[in-house]
């Protein structure tokens, strides 16, 4: 069966690449939605609290509930809000004020220009006293940032309006509320970092997406991913593999089928551009549902160390190749 190896020094390393950045672990915040971006929501929780990370960001209650036993706060990015000791919520929409539990621990999310959640900053005022009226906990401020890992004047537009956010909270007499903006790319590129918290996602798992003009952060992949062998065969000079026969022996030589497809998040990529893994082993034909084929006899392969290098190869992004890798695949940890 495939399997993934979970590299708990590369993961502790980057954290502490991060802790760099804010003066603090106090400060860091795991987001782990999503299954830890591919990596296990459990596994990933447990090692992020060993580090001594005592803030998670999730997207459900029910991730929250996993994994509430190794946090002081869990963050939930959306869903339907309830009344927690723990479990603090954002509010996208004024709507979700009006729906929200009586009593809950709330996060004010403000659009400061990315455009797809959070309350607009035209109607803060009447977000913060519909708070109020509804008997709403309010215990952070938070916004997102649409280009931190780009050369731009956005991400100083974004942190421009939300001085101009966190100045109106606090003159309408919020004090103790933890404030925060910043994710991966933002803290990354920052050189001076004075908010509450930052909330970490694709950093902690070893990729640095910025642009080239920033200074480089050495951050080291947490995931491989590994196959392991089915069969294999001998293959004549013309012989073809796979559905489609795509690929075509041009000698005799030995291939083996490995237990990896798109059936387990795999991108299955474009036979004209052959994959290569991290051992340099091409995908011979087409990927399907459970299956490689490979030019070796290896009882195991790494398929890929480096999710930003098979992005690259496969047209997308690591955080798609990471997530998309199904959860049930063994997540074993060296």
């Amino acid at each position: 069966m495939a399997f993934i190896k979970i590299n708990r020094e590369n993961f502790y390393h980057n954290l502490n690449q991060i802790a760099l950045k804010t003066g603090s672990k106090e400060k860091i915040a795991i987001v782990l939605k999503d299954n830890a971006y591919g990596h296990g929501l459990v596994l990933m929780a447990q090692l992020a609290s060993e580090f001594g990370i005592k803030h998670a960001v999730v997207r459900k209650t029910d991730e929250a509930q996993q994994i509430a036993s190794w946090f002081e706060t869990i963050l939930v990015l959306g869903d339907s809000i309830i009344k927690h000791e723990k479990y603090t919520y954002t509010i996208n929409t004024v709507e979700d004020i009006k729906q929200a539990q009586k009593g809950a621990k709330v996060e004010l999310k403000i659009d400061t220009g990315m455009h797809r959640n959070g309350i607009s900053m035209d109607t803060l005022e009447e977000a913060l006293e519909a708070i109020e009226r509804q008997g709403l906990n309010l215990v952070g401020v938070m916004t997102h940032y649409r280009s931190a890992d780009v050369l731009s004047s956005e991400l100083f537009w974004q942190q421009k309006n939300f001085e101009w956010v966190k100045e109106k909270v606090q003159s309408a007499g919020y004090k103790n509320i933890r404030i925060h903006s910043h994710n991966s790319a933002a803290i990354l590129r920052s050189k001076h970092f004075s908010e509450d918290l930052v909330r970490v996602g694709i950093a902690a798992y070893g990729y640095d997406e910025l642009t080239s003009p920033f200074d480089e952060v050495a951050l080291k992949p947490v995931l491989s991913l590994y196959a392991t062998k089915v069969s294999t065969r001998i293959l004549n000079k013309g012989e073809r593999v796979g559905y489609g026969g795509d690929f075509t022996a041009s000698k005799e030589m030995t291939v083996s089928t490995y237990d990896l497809g798109y059936g387990d998040g795999w991108c299955r990529g474009d036979v004209q551009k052959p994959f290569m893994t991290a051992e340099a082993l091409h995908i011979l034909g087409r990927v399907s549902m459970d299956f490689i084929s490979l030019a070796s006899d290896k009882e195991e392969v790494c398929v890929m160390h480096d999710a930003q290098d098979a992005a690259q190869q496969l047209g997308t992004i690591s955080y798609e190749i990471m997530t998309a890798l199904h959860k049930d695949i063994p997540r074993d940890l060296v």
